[in-house]
């Protein structure tokens, strides 16, 4: 009985640890969230027009025709996209600019529930309408990671920090549930395709000459001794598949598990360009840490800045369990906002159970979803099934996983032209590996979606990539 005791003791003193120290996280979190928007929409908005604008690869005015005369009305539910009211180059503009706007916005801390919920809107539009231009994993990444953020953020129109409410404690393990199926998926899914390359770690080999979009540092990379990249292997299975369960410890822990994720997404960044992914992993990883610890990582003129301005943050004693000397906590309202509160008792309860329900979907869902795939279930039970397929294609519970089987060797789809029909010359895509005698680039956090997709096609045939047609 005391052993149950001291354990419920133990996860209420981590949930109100949680609620009281993580101001500051949750607005570092929100800032790199804008900014990984804003990466994303400048980035497409430069590759819009040959992706699916009018004459694009794949023209969303043809696409939206055809599902229309398919689907009919449940279209707009099975299809979300702004584009059913206006599918012409203008309108895809006109989101990539309004996504840039908003992205601003939300960095600079103005009304970010408003801004989260459009940002999510708008560009679930366009990843619903450039198909596979827009489906990759940092993208439906950038969609749960943002539709979470809209019950993280503070719901006032410029959230100071001396004016915001303590973070949802169900939001932010939500989060940290995400962080987890990232990161223990991303290795898991290496071992249990039954890959030879992962399980004798041999598979770093070969990755950084043939991944996708590598980069200078990559040939390095790829020339140091095979026992280093059997190591290396085995460190990042030690992160993807332990560190993890860190992430449901105690804070020390977290900010363990949180250093080995901010390190390997660091490595991955130099050897090879995922545009804002690393970015957007980085930005969860925060979640992890307390503002005490955040405080301390700062100089000593920032931190009396930043504790200037979170003038709710009050002294409390350390314990021997890791809790923080400082804790930043909700401040008293003044008398007027607690009439206001009292006045709005009834909505706050009802949003509270509606994030309560709404996190128990998402905890179903994604929980089986992942035991699904650790133990090669074939199937799932109807029920879940109809809830999965019921709310796919808002893109808030996804499947997590790169690299499942590594690709030992690098076909190239070379495209030649000529203007005499004799004389062919084939033509060089900016960033994807061409030329032998061009070193790869750095891109990142640009993604070239093109040039992404040709490593795709030349791994498979035109059946499985019918976009290479129209290009």
């Amino acid at each position: 009985m005391e052993n149950v005791d001291a354990a419920l003791s133990r996860i209420r003193s981590i949930i109100a640890s949680d609620r009281s120290g993580c101001f500051l996280s949750r607005w570092l979190f929100l800032r790199l969230l804008g900014i990984s928007y804003l990466i994303a929409f400048v980035s497409l908005w430069t590759q819009i027009d040959g992706l699916i604008g009018h004459d694009g690869i794949l023209p969303v005015v043809d696409y939206l025709k055809a599902v229309s005369e398919r689907v009919g009305a449940v279209k707009y539910w099975w299809l979300p996209t702004f584009c059913w009211f206006n599918a012409g180059d203008a309108s895809l503009h006109l989101q990539c600019g309004l996504g840039v706007v908003l992205s601003l916005l939300l960095i600079a801390g103005v009304a970010p529930v408003l801004d989260l919920v459009f940002l999510w809107a708008i560009y679930l539009s366009l990843s619903t309408v450039c198909r596979d231009f827009l489906g990759f994993q940092w993208d439906i990444l950038l969609l749960e990671t943002g539709f979470l953020a809209i019950f993280l953020a503070q719901r006032r129109w410029f959230p100071g920090f001396a004016r915001e409410t303590p973070p949802s404690v169900t939001v932010l393990w939500l989060c940290r549930w995400l962080l987890f199926r990232l990161m223990f998926m991303s290795g898991a899914v290496k071992l249990l395709s039954g890959d030879s390359t992962w399980w004798n770690l041999s598979a770093l080999t070969v990755h950084y000459e043939t991944q996708p979009l590598p980069t200078w540092i990559g040939w390095y990379a790829h020339q140091l001794p095979v026992w280093f990249q059997k190591a290396s292997c085995g460190v990042m299975f030690g992160i993807e598949l332990a560190a993890p369960f860190l992430i449901f410890c105690g804070r020390r822990a977290r900010r363990i598990a949180c250093g080995t994720f901010v390190l390997l997404m660091f490595l991955i960044s130099l050897s090879g360009n995922y545009c804002f992914f690393n970015l957007l992993t980085v930005a969860l990883c925060l979640l992890l840490l307390d503002d005490a610890f955040l405080l301390r990582l700062l100089p000593s003129s920032g931190a009396a800045f930043v504790k200037k301005g979170l003038t709710h943050l009050t002294e409390s004693g350390s314990s021997p369990s890791g809790t923080p000397s400082t804790a930043l906590r909700a401040p008293s309202p003044p008398a007027g906002e607690k009439d206001r509160m009292r006045g709005h008792g009834s909505w706050n309860v009802l949003r509270i159970l509606g994030v309560e329900v709404l996190a128990a979907i998402i905890l179903l869902v994604s929980g089986t979803e992942t035991a699904a795939r650790l133990f090669h279930a074939q199937s799932l039970p109807i029920p879940l099934r109809e809830i999965l397929q019921l709310v796919s294609p808002l893109r808030t519970v996804n499947a997590y996983g790169l690299f499942a089987v590594m690709t030992t060797t690098r076909p190239e789809i070379i495209v030649e032209g000529s203007d005499d029909g004799v004389t062919w010359l084939p033509y060089e895509f900016k960033w994807k590996p061409g030329d032998l005698k061009r070193p790869p680039a750095f891109v990142a956090p640009h993604q070239p979606r093109l040039d992404w997709q040709m490593w795709f096609a030349a791994l498979g045939n035109v059946r499985g990539h019918p976009w290479f047609v129209n290009f």
